[in-house]
């Protein structure tokens, strides 16, 4: 059997730690976050206000199923986008918010 090396244990303590994130770049991120959100709003509004002025309209059915359909999607993952982007950048903003507060530093560095 082979063995296996033994870890340094002198190593992990002379290994630099790694920065944690601080405040600022909670709120950049999350303003980041709020901005793409908008922009995606903007854009799912010009999409929806598109469809409402040409809906689609074909002779056949299965065609107009499907045209439905593609619509469908497209608005409704315009919509999940800005959506998501908002959640992501207010979870970000209440990190900020919790950064800011007392004991945040040592609640982090526990186990």
């Amino acid at each position: 059997m082979s063995e296996k090396p033994v870890a340094d244990a002198t190593a992990d303590a002379t290994a630099p730690k790694r920065q944690r994130k601080g405040p600022i770049s909670f709120l950049s991120g999350s303003l980041t976050s709020f901005g793409f959100g908008w922009l995606a709003l903007q854009l799912a509004q010009r999409i929806l206000g598109y469809y409402a002025e040409h809906p689609p309209h074909y002779e056949v059915r299965f065609a107009q199923s499907i045209a439905v359909f593609m619509k469908t999607l497209i608005v409704g993952m315009s919509f999940l986008a800005t959506f998501t982007f908002a959640f992501v950048g207010l979870g970000l903003f209440f990190t900020f918010l919790r950064s800011l507060m007392p004991g945040w530093s040592e609640a982090e560095q526990t186990p």
